[in-house]
C-alpha cells in the first residue's frame, strides 16, 4: 500500500528545514538544551522558595549522607571518607566549637588550610553552626595574610598543621581578640587552642538544626578571596544563592552522579570549592581530591581512582602538555575537563594527545554575577550567547579607554556598546535576581565595582574588569583584564601589592609592576621597572629575599629593568602601555635587565643568550 500523497512532500519539507537549520541556525539544538538546563535549574529554586523552603548545598549534603551514607564522598591518599563519614566528622567539629566557643549564628571564622579532609570538616562544621567561613589562600604571606584576617572579621583563625610557621609569622601581630585554634593534638604556641585531640572525644550527633537554617538565600555563608584589579587582596562575600549556582556548573555540563571527580585546585578558590566541592554535593558524586597538582602523577591518578572529571585552569593543561610522551596516554575514563584560560593551541594538544576528552571552558569571576558556560565545545571561546540567555542575564560589552583606564561615555553621558569582533569591557547588569553581594569590609572596594547610569538613568552594572569579544555567531572570548592585575600561574596578581613590598627595601624609590607576555606561556609574568633612590644601587640580594619572603611565589617579579626616570600618564599615573609592549628583550632595551633564576635562587643580568633560552623553553619559569 503506497503512503499518502504528502508524505514525501512532508518528509522533503522537514529535511529542508533540517538543512536550512544547520545552515543558519548550527547551534540552535545545543543552545536550546543548555537554556532549557538552566530554566529547569531556575524553576527548581522558585518551586523551593514558593513552597517557603530555602535548601542550600549543605542541607542536600545532610539529605545525602543519609539516603547514600556508605557511598565514597571524598577520596584521599588513598583514604575512602564516605558521605556519613564527612557528615559525623564535621558534626563533631561543631560540637567542639558549641562548647568551647561562644560563637553565634552568623560569626566569621577565619580558615588556614592546605587541600585535605580536614579542610571539608572545618567548612561544613562551621556552616551547622551557622558561621560565614572565610577561605585564606595559604600563599599568601605576612602583611597581605594579616589585611585578610582583619578584613573579615573573624571570630576564630583555624590553621591547617602544614601552616604553623606561617601562623607564627603573623601571630605577633594578629588581633587579640581572634581566637586561634590548629589540627593538632597540641601547641607550642602560648594561649593556641588544639582541636584534633577534642575531636576524638565529641559527639557525633547534629547540632540543633536552627543553627544553620537559612531564612534567605542571599545571606553570606563564605569569604572568598580575590585580588580584584587592584591592591590587597578582597573578601567577596559569596551567598547561598552564588554556592548553588555554582554546583550546578558539573551538572550543567553533563556530569552525572555516576561520575568521580578529579579536584586538584587549591579548596580556597571557588572553582575547587563551589564548582568541584559543591558539584559533588549537587550530583551525590564522588570526588577524588588532591593535596596539590602533579603533572607527574595526574593521569596515573586518574587510572588508579577510574576518573570521568577533571577540574583544570589553562596552567595544568599546559603543564600536563608539557610532561615526556608515555605510552598509554589515551588509555583513562575521563571524559568532561571543566575550568577555563586554557589557550587554543593548548586545547588542540590536548585533545590530540589525551583523547577525547569534552573541554568544558566557562567564564565566571568569584564575586560577579555572570557567567558564561561554552557548551558547544568550540575551541577558544569561554562561552556563547542569545537571545534568551541576555533575557535572564543581561550583560553587554561596552567601550573603554585604555589610556583613561575608564569605560569611554558620549556626549550625553551614556556608556557605548562595542560591535561584534571587538574587544569591550565585560559588565553585568545588578538586578533582584542576579544581584552583586559585594566585598566584606569597606565599601568603597563594593562601590568601585559598580556602574552607574550606564544607558539610562538609575540603572546599575557590575563591572567584571574583564574584556571580552563577540563574534558574529555569538561566541564570547576572553581578551584581557584591566586595571592593575594579571594573571600568573593560574592565580591574579595585583601589581599594587608587588610594589608596595618592593618600595619597603631602602634603595627603591619607586616600582611600576607589570604583566609581560613569554611565548608558550599562558598569563603574563610578573616584570617590575625599578627607581633607585639618589646615590642608592640595586642590592640583588636583598631583592631577592624580600619578594619571596613577602610575596606569594607567583607574584614574584621574574624580570627587573631599572630606569633613570618613571613615565607617568597625563592624570600622574604610572604608564605601563609602553614598557609591556618592550617587554624584556635586551636585545631592544638599554636598560639593566635582570632575570630571577629559581635554581640559583637569585636575581642574575639577564642577558641576550639567558633571553634566547627563555623565549626556547630551556629555561623554565
Amino acid at each position: 500500500m503506497l503512503p499518502p500523497s504528502w508524505v514525501p512532500g512532508a518528509a522533503v519539507g522537514i529535511l529542508s528545514l533540517h538543512f536550512v537549520q544547520k545552515l543558519l541556525f548550527p547551534y540552535f539544538w545545543a543552545d536550546l538544551g543548555y537554556l532549557l538546563k538552566v530554566l529547569t535549574y531556575g524553576l527548581r529554586m522558585e518551586m523551593y522558595r514558593l513552597q517557603g523552603r530555602v535548601v542550600t548545598v549543605l542541607d542536600k549534603f545532610v539529605t545525602l549522607a543519609k539516603k547514600q551514607p556508605h557511598k565514597p564522598f571524598l577520596i584521599y591518599e588513598g583514604t575512602v571518607h564516605t558521605y556519613r563519614d564527612v557528615d559525623r566528622r564535621s558534626n563533631r567539629i561543631a560540637q567542639v566549637f558549641l562548647q568551647h566557643e561562644a560563637l553565634k549564628k552568623g560569626d566569621t571564622v577565619a580558615l588556614l588550610m592546605g587541600n585535605e579532609p580536614d579542610f571539608i570538616h572545618v567548612w561544613f562544621g562551621l556552616a551547622k553552626l551557622g558561621c560565614v567561613v572565610a577561605f585564606l589562600n595559604f600563599n599568601v604571606r605576612f602583611r597581605s595574610l594579616l589585611h585578610c584576617v582583619s578584613s573579615c572579621e573573624p571570630k576564630i583563625l583555624v590553621v591547617g598543621a602544614d601552616l604553623l610557621g606561617t601562623l607564627e609569622e603573623i601571630l605577633p601581630k594578629l588581633q587579640k581578640d581572634v581566637s586561634v585554634w590548629i589540627m593538632a593534638k597540641d601547641s607550642r604556641f602560648p594561649g593556641v587552642h588544639t582541636l584534633l585531640d577534642k575531636i576524638g572525644v565529641a559527639s557525633e550527633d547534629p547540632v540543633p538544626v536552627n543553627r544553620c537554617s537559612a531564612n534567605n538565600l542571599k545571606s553570606a555563608v563564605l569569604y572568598i578571596f580575590t585580588s580584584g584589579t587592584t591592591g590587597l587582596p578582597k573578601a567577596a562575600v559569596i551567598s547561598h544563592l552564588q554556592i548553588l549556582k555554582g554546583a550546578a556548573g558539573l551538572w550543567a555540563f553533563g556530569a552525572t552522579s555516576e561520575d568521580i571527580i578529579y579536584i586538584t585546585l587549591p579548596l580556597y578558590h571557588s572553582a575547587a570549592s563551589l564548582l568541584g566541592i559543591g558539584g559533588c554535593i549537587e550530583l551525590g558524586a564522588t570526588c577524588v581530591l588532591k593535596k596539590k597538582f602533579s603533572a607527574s602523577q595526574f593521569w596515573s591518578d586518574c587510572r588508579r581512582y577510574n576518573v570521568t572529571v577533571i577540574q583544570y585552569i589553562g596552567e595544568l593543561c599546559r603543564y600536563l602538555c608539557n610532561q615526556p610522551v608515555k605510552e598509554g596516554e589515551k588509555n583513562h575514563k575521563v571524559r568532561l575537563a571543566v575550568g577555563n584560560g586554557v589557550r587554543n593551541d593548548v586545547w588542540r594538544e590536548f585533545l590530540d594527545r589525551f583523547g577525547a576528552v569534552k573541554i568544558c571552558e566557562f567564564y565566571g569571576a568569584t564575586e560577579g554575577n555572570i557567567c558564561f558556560m561554552n557548551h558547544t565545545g568550540k575551541i577558544g571561546s569561554v562561552g556563547r550567547t542569545n537571545f534568551f540567555y541576555k533575557l535572564f542575564f543581561p550583560f553587554d560589552l561596552i567601550k573603554y579607554d585604555f589610556q583613561k583606564d575608564e569605560p569611554i561615555r558620549n556626549k550625553h553621558g551614556w556608556c557605548e556598546k562595542v560591535k561584534k569582533g571587538e574587544a569591550g569591557l565585560l559588565i553585568s547588569k545588578v538586578n533582584a535576581k542576579n544581584p552583586f553581594f559585594g566585598y566584606a569590609g569597606s565599601k568603597r572596594h563594593t562601590e568601585k565595582k559598580l556602574l552607574y547610569e550606564v544607558f539610562k538613568k538609575g540603572d546599575l552594572y557590575f563591572n567584571t574588569g574583564d574584556l571580552m569579544v563577540q563574534d558574529h555567531d555569538n561566541f564570547l572570548y576572553f581578551w584581557d583584564r584591566i586595571g592593575d592585575t594579571f594573571r600568573w600561574k593560574g592565580e591574579n596578581v595585583a601589581t599594587t601589592e608587588v610594589s608596595d613590598v618592593i618600595v619597603m627595601l631602602d634603595f627603591i624609590q619607586e616600582a611600576n609592576v607589570y604583566g609581560v607576555s613569554v611565548p608558550d606561556h599562558e598569563g603574563k609574568a610578573g616584570m617590575a621597572s625599578l627607581i633607585l633612590k639618589h646615590n642608592a644601587s640595586l642590592d640583588l640580594e636583598q631583592m631577592y629575599k624580600q619578594v619571596v619572603t613577602y610575596l606569594p611565589s607567583y607574584a614574584c617579579p621574574l624580570f627587573l629593568r631599572v630606569q633613570e626616570k618613571m613615565e607617568m600618564t597625563g592624570t600622574f599615573k604610572q604608564q605601563k602601555f609602553r614598557l609591556v609592549d618592550e617587554g624584556f628583550n635586551p636585545s631592544t632595551i638599554t636598560d639593566p635587565l635582570y632575570f630571577l633564576d629559581n635554581s640559583k635562587k637569585a636575581y642574575v643580568l639577564l642577558t641576550k643568550e639567558l633571553h634566547e633560552k627563555i623565549l626556547s623553553g630551556k629555561m623554565k619559569l
